[in-house]
């Protein structure tokens, strides 16, 4: 398909070719959804730690003789029924990362650029360069003009000046074609790709095979994974 190049002083700047295997595929939301959960059990820190009954302080000696006191008998005031004692069964450090195979995560990246492509929400930027962008609050004053609160850019490799000028403004995040991913698109409002940024990703992306048509909910797995 052919769309319109823009600059971000909001004039044409020739057209580009976006092909539709990657961004005019039929979206699968429930591929979504499972690189978006892969996305975030990854970043999970899986600091979480309770003390169970030998990491608590505490005496060890028995709280009072075995019989003939009339209380349930006790071992030890470490134990979980008491106040100060321990945690049964309660979160360890671990990792929450599971793997997913990467047809299914390449299938999850195409569905989110063509939703965004469908929605009218994807623009294609001539470059992101801080060249003629000195100062932050210039580039803030060009997105107020094209009216993008939220934004993602991406680009096949970040320019150093647009990256200094662009970090400190809220909602706007920039991004190498390398790193683009499911859950900041769909994050972000508006998804805006420079030209190189589309070559890279169709270097990323297209491996020469076609995007199977969209599934309904409850299809088996290995449905699932068999993607482009």
């Amino acid at each position: 398909m052919q769309v319109a190049i823009r600059t971000l002083d909001n004039a044409e700047a020739g057209t580009a070719e976006l092909p539709d295997e990657i961004f005019g595929a039929a979206p699968r939301t429930d591929i979504i959804a499972r690189v978006v959960q892969w996305q975030l059990a990854k970043r999970r820190a899986g600091t979480h730690k309770t003390k169970g009954l030998s990491e608590v302080q505490g005496t060890t000696k028995k709280p009072y003789r075995q019989k003939g006191t009339g209380n349930a008998r006790q071992g030890s005031l470490r134990a979980p029924q008491f106040r100060t004692g321990g945690v049964v069964h309660g979160p360890v450090v671990r990792s929450h990362e599971y793997s997913l195979n990467k047809k299914v995560r390449r299938l999850g990246l195409i569905s989110a650029l063509s939703q965004k492509q469908a929605e009218g929400k994807l623009v294609v930027l001539d470059a992101a360069a801080g060249e003629g962008i000195a100062k932050t609050k210039e580039l803030a004053r060009k997105l107020r003009a094209l009216g993008w609160s939220s934004v993602l850019i991406v680009d096949h490799a970040v320019d150093d000046g647009f990256l200094r000028v662009s970090r400190n403004i809220r909602g706007i995040d920039v991004l190498p074609t390398i790193g683009a991913n499911v859950y900041d698109i769909l994050r972000h409002d508006v998804l805006a790709i420079t030209a190189a940024g589309v070559e890279g990703l169709k270097q990323r992306l297209g491996n020469g095979k076609a995007t199977p048509p969209a599934k309904q909910g409850g299809e088996d797995e290995r449905n699932a994974v068999e993607a482009a």
